[in-house]
C-alpha cells in the first residue's frame, strides 16, 4: 500500500505524454455489508468510506480508471429483519482496504473540452484487491485471527455532470461481490475454527460503497478519432 502514491504518479506522467486528459480527484461517502450478520439491506451505508481515485479518458464514452477506498464495515443483528439474527444478537466491525482497476462506460458522450454543460449516467467494473482482518466468533466475543486479502469484483452505476470546466461531481453505487465469506467472521479459513463457523456457507459476502466523486481534469485535448 506504500507504494500506491508512486504508482499513480508514474501512471499519471504516462498517461500525460501519451496527450490523453485525465481526471484526479477523492471519493467520499459510506459503506456498508452484505452477508451473514446484520442487515440484509444492499444499500445502507452505516460507515464512513473514503479514497482517491484517477481516470485515463479514451474517449467521450470510456476510460480506464484506478482507484484506492478504505472503509470500516459493521453489521450488527439486532438491526436485522430476520427473526433468527435477532435472537442470534452477534456483531462485527472490520477494515477494509481496497485497490481497484478496471473500465468506465458512459451512456453519452462526455467530452471534457466541451465548455457546455454535460451529464451522463456510467458504470463501472472491473477487478477489485482488498485486504481485511480475518475473524472468529469465540464464546460470542469477536477475535482477530490475521490480515488477509482476497479479490471482488465491483459493479458501479452512477451519473455525473462537469460543474466548472475542470472540476466533474459524481454520484455512484458500487457492490463488490467477494471471494471470501468471512469479512463478519463466520466463515474462518482454519480448519482448527471449523466447529465456530455460521450462517450459509454457499454465499459469500459483499460490501458497497455509496457516495460522492470529485475530480480535477487536466491534460491536452486529445484527437477521440479512429487510428
Amino acid at each position: 500500500m506504500k507504494r500506491l502514491p508512486i504508482f499513480l504518479f508514474v501512471l499519471i506522467s504516462f498517461c500525460q505524454v501519451n496527450a490523453q486528459i485525465n481526471e484526479l480527484g477523492i471519493f467520499l461517502g459510506g459503506s456498508n455489508f452484505v452477508g451473514d450478520v446484520g442487515k440484509t439491506d444492499y444499500i445502507a451505508p452505516n460507515e464512513l468510506a473514503f479514497g482517491i481515485l484517477y481516470k485515463w479518458n479514451r474517449s467521450p464514452r470510456h476510460a480506464y480508471r484506478i482507484s484506492y477506498t478504505q472503509s470500516q464495515v459493521s453489521g450488527n443483528d439486532a438491526d436485522s429483519d430476520v427473526a433468527g439474527r435477532n435472537l442470534r444478537g452477534y456483531r462485527f466491525e472490520n477494515s477494509l482496504k481496497e485497490l481497484s482497476v478496471g473500465f468506465e462506460f458512459n451512456f453519452f458522450d462526455f467530452n471534457l473540452h466541451e465548455l457546455d454543460r454535460k451529464i451522463t449516467p456510467y458504470v463501472y467494473s472491473g477487478v477489485s484487491y482488498f485486504f481485511y482482518d480475518e475473524l472468529y466468533v469465540l464464546d460470542g466475543a469477536t477475535e482477530k485471527d490475521d490480515t488477509t486479502s482476497a479479490l471482488a469484483i465491483p459493479m458501479t452505476v452512477g451519473i455525473k455532470s462537469n460543474i466548472t470546466p475542470s472540476l466533474v461531481l459524481g454520484f455512484e453505487v458500487g457492490a463488490r461481490y467477494t471471494f471470501t465469506d468471512n469479512i463478519d467472521g463466520s466463515h474462518p479459513k482454519e480448519d482448527s475454527y471449523e466447529s465456530l463457523r455460521f450462517g450459509k456457507m454457499n454465499s459469500n459476502d459483499w460490501y458497497v460503497f455509496t457516495g460522492f466523486t470529485l475530480t480535477y481534469t487536466f491534460g491536452e485535448k486529445p484527437c477521440y478519432c479512429a487510428e
